[in-house]
Order: C-alpha cells, then structure tokens, then sequence
C-alpha cells in the first residue's frame, strides 16, 4: 500500500512456504486445470440470492492479487439493491443499443454474433449481485494529496482474474459485461472521478435452461498460446 511516510526495505522470511515434489505439483496444477475447464460464462441466471459472506471472500481473494508497487489500484462494488440494478440496466442498455445501432463498426458487432449478445441484458436485473470493478487511475491520500499508480490495467486484470476464479470456486456463475462507455456507472456507484469503471460482473447460479454459445467452447490448442525458448532474430 501507498504511505506518505518513507517506508525502508524490510526483508521477511517467506511466510506459507510450500514445499512439494513435482509429482504433487503437477498434481495441484492439474486439478486447478481441471476445475477451471468447468467455468462457463452464461447470461441466464436464477434470482437465488447469495449471501454477502460469499462475495465478501470473493473480493477479499481478489484483493490479494499482486500490483504495481503493491499499490493496489482497484475498488469493488458490490449491488444486490433492485432499484441499483435496475437503474445500472437501464442505463447499460440505452449505451448498447448505440452500439448495435452501429456505434460498434461492423466488424466488432461481426465478431458478437456467435457469442449471441444483444441489447437487451435482463441478467443485470436477475442476477442477485451485480460486481462493479473500478481501476484507480491515481490514488488520493486522507488529506486528499494525489499519488501515482503503476501498472494500473494489468494489476486490475490479474485481481478480475483472482475474482472470477474464486466465484467459480465457490460454485457460482459470472457474466463479464462491458457497455461502452461506462462512465454512467461512476455515477450510480458513488465513486470518485479517479476511478474508471472497467467491467460489470452478474453474479449468480444458473438458470435450469441456461446455455452458453457453441462458439465459446472453441479454445486455442495449447501450441497456439505457449512458445517454450523462443529464437528472436
């Protein structure tokens, strides 16, 4: 975290060392593997609540995901209040029927059509939690003075990453959503202007008729995504 203070290196012992033998690492990896290979993203949700517990550990993980200069530039909001959500579509939607009215290009609306998304997003209305994730574009002390952030995008990536993976963890569902742009949400979520809004996460249970669009089971093969000692030129 950020402190005004000057603040020396202090060298710690590595705390929750793990020693384990590759067999049992391949063994942790591949679970890990396998269970995220279970994580779907869906749009049909059931309006079974979610205690708050849930997403608090949820969040809590994600803010344990590495930064720069530990800086930490994220913020969570968390919304299960019907009028929120209901105002958070409203608003959501008047922004995406700009773009599928055109707003988009072509191309990009192209690429939407087998995922099957559309104006209309009744998940933000059904799905008992709505999470707001915020980048900070600098920080501000108590006494209001302005700090740097670095990394801003990439630490807040890996924290969305931290997040959507305890979700499924803890056996929920999400749906990321990025209405373009989303500036209304600084509004509706009370948050400063230093803060940009970058994604909405629905969270929920499935629907007993949900599905997930044939073209998302299309991953890359593993060639196409890892090179091992690659020769530059």
């Amino acid at each position: 975290m950020y402190s005004k203070d000057k603040i020396a290196y202090q060298p710690l012992p590595l705390p929750d060392r793990q020693e384990v033998t590759d067999a049992q690492s391949l063994e942790g990896v591949t679970a890990f593997h396998d269970r995220m290979k279970t994580r779907h993203t869906i749009r049909d949700f059931t309006d079974r609540p979610v205690p708050q517990d849930i997403i608090e550990t949820a969040i809590a993980t994600a803010g344990m995901a590495p930064s720069g200069a530990n800086h930490q530039p994220w913020h969570f909001v968390a919304i299960s209040d019907p009028a929120l959500k209901s105002r958070i579509r409203a608003a959501a939607e008047e922004e995406e029927e700009k773009f599928y009215a055109g707003g988009g290009g072509d191309e990009w609306i192209a690429a939407l059509e087998p995922i099957g998304t559309g104006v209309s997003k009744p998940h933000l209305d059904i799905a008992p939690w709505l999470i707001v994730i915020f980048a900070q574009r600098y920080g501000l002390t108590d006494d209001g003075t302005r700090y740097k952030n670095y990394y801003v995008p990439e630490s807040t990536g890996i924290a969305t990453g931290f997040l959507i993976s305890a979700l499924h963890h803890a056996g929920l569902y999400c749906l990321t959503h990025t209405p373009n742009p989303m500036k209304f949400l600084t509004e509706l979520c009370g948050r400063p202007d230093h803060e940009k809004p970058i994604m909405i996460l629905a969270v929920g249970h499935a629907a007993e008729d949900a599905t997930i669009p044939a073209a998302a089971k299309a991953k890359k093969p593993l060639s196409e995504i890892l090179s091992f000692n690659p020769q530059g030129t």
